[in-house]
């Protein structure tokens, strides 16, 4: 999965701060995203040099548009001499509609599937035998694909990068193999999961008539449905220069970055990318309950609050308020949920809140959890609200704000040992249109956050009118054949 990327929903915590849902496709066997720990590191010092390294980094990284619409943003960082190089297509899921879903991820499948230069196959095999890694990323609000390089070798990504921007085959025969890895991909990671499937329809009761209402993956009927022409007409509506981003981390040089992009995107003609009509989220005017009777082993719930991202947010410093909440929540141990739900009442095995606040639209505040042995979704659902209402009734401590303080600014400075992750944050931000500036404030922003912004928050958007909850009923197989959900 993702994009999310990634984000595990299955009996584990929700995917905190601001990483988004993406889907890891299956044309390469590896992928490794830098999810830091949040740790609180006592030894200050070394935190507070880290930072100002991360400072004097940012104000390194430069930007040029090509004449076609590209964007090139380059970071340099001469720690080791490798190259991160990503291509980022501003289309997701959230773009599709019905019929359609799961194009954007099936064509990012398709990507490797060959042009007239780079047959089936070749992709791959050339960047393995440069001593490369390569792999692509599909969320509901953005495309990826990226290759990792010695330095020397990063005009092998931009010659292939770019001849698989507008050249393309799409080869039926290739299709019909991959829409049923597709599908394949869906059932084990979604269809055969219980806590997936609920996650999946909780997203999908949250969310009318938004491009969030639709999961990454696509629904099923709609893959069994997908032709060519379908993948094609995305393909030839999105996949252009001046609908893309390309951004190089490493031990590279930003002006000879520049040139060599000019070499091998800038031949790449821009077409006219239509405008997507408006899509916003109808008013919520009530809480909406779900209930899945699956064949399962545990019970679980997820709860989920509409609340502003950076994109939508009329009062800037909400989203970082609703971001430090949700480490006060759910920040490691010492945290609330884990403190009071799963050490103190036992309520719960697993508890967890999460916030992405990088999207396009309007997000949720998460809340999740599996019941402990002999107490019910019901009673947990009051243990969690109950908390949230502790954050509305009373400030949070200053120990307690200092601390999720610091262990947020501990994992954004540590972040920047990846470059990769690096990239990924340039990356992000520039595609749904935050932008890199923005984001290199982000440490700025949380650090002026208060308690009683933490609190008016908190008020201000968790209210019964906003809030969905999705619970699962487990029930066994013998159950699952008397209510006919076996054929």
């Amino acid at each position: 999965m993702t994009a999310n990327t990634t984000k595990n929903m299955n009996s584990q915590k929700i995917y905190q701060r601001k990483k988004g849902f993406f889907i890891i496709s299956l044309h390469s066997v590896f992928f490794k995203t830098v999810l830091s720990a949040l740790v609180l590191f006592s030894m200050t010092q070394t935190v507070i040099a880290k930072e100002s390294a991360a400072t004097e980094q940012t104000t390194q990284i430069s930007e040029k548009t090509l004449e076609n619409g590209l964007k090139v943003i380059v970071k340099p960082d001469h720690r080791a001499p490798v190259v991160i190089s990503q291509v980022w297509y501003k289309v997701g899921s959230s773009y599709e509609s019905g019929g359609t879903t799961g194009v954007s991820h099936v064509l990012e499948h398709m990507m490797f599937k060959g042009t007239e230069k780079y047959p089936t196959g070749e992709f791959n095999k050339i960047i393995s035998r440069n001593g490369g890694e390569d792999n692509a990323f599909t969320s509901k609000d953005y495309t990826a694909y990226y290759q990792k390089l010695e330095k020397s070798r990063l005009k092998v990504s931009f010659e292939m990068e770019s001849d698989r921007m507008r050249g393309l085959l799409l080869p039926k025969d290739e299709f019909d193999k991959e829409i049923m890895v597709v599908m394949e991909e869906r059932r084990w990671r979604t269809d055969d999961k219980p806590q997936s499937l609920t996650y999946e329809q909780f997203y999908a009761t949250a969310f009318d008539n938004s491009g969030y209402h639709n999961p990454t993956i696509g629904w099923m009927d709609d893959l069994k449905n997908m032709t060519v022409a379908d993948l094609n007409a995305w393909y030839q509506r999105y996949y252009a220069p001046n609908n893309a981003t390309l951004v190089v981390v490493g031990d590279v040089e930003p002006d000879a970055v520049f040139t060599l992009a000019e070499h091998y995107f800038g031949p790449l003609k821009p077409f006219k990318i239509e405008k997507l009509k408006p899509r916003v989220e109808r008013e919520q005017k009530g809480t909406k309950r779900i209930e899945m009777t699956l064949e399962a082993k545990l019970p679980y719930i997820v709860m989920g609050y509409k609340v502003p991202v950076v994109n939508t947010a009329e009062i800037k410093w909400e989203p970082y308020a609703l971001d430090l909440l949700a480490g006060i929540l759910d920040g490691g141990d010492s945290a609330r949920l884990s403190k009071n739900l799963i050490k103190g009442s036992k309520i719960a095995t697993s508890a967890g809140a999460g916030y992405s606040m990088d999207a396009i639209i309007q997000a949720l505040f998460l809340l999740d959890g599996i019941p402990a042995k002999g107490t019910t979704t019901a009673q947990l659902e009051v243990a969690l609200l109950k908390e949230l209402d502790e954050v509305k009734n009373n400030l949070v401590t200053e120990a307690e704000l200092n601390r999720v303080k610091a262990q947020v600014i501990s994992s954004a400075v540590y972040e920047q040992d990846s470059m990769f992750y690096q990239g990924m944050k340039i990356g992000i931000a520039e595609t749904v249109g935050i932008g890199w500036q923005e984001e290199s404030r982000y440490v700025e922003y949380i650090q002026a956050v208060t308690a009683e912004q933490i609190q008016q928050v908190a008020k201000k958007y968790f209210t019964p009118k906003t809030l969905t909850v999705a619970t699962l009923k487990p029930i066994t197989k013998d159950q699952k054949k008397e209510l006919g959900q076996v054929k």
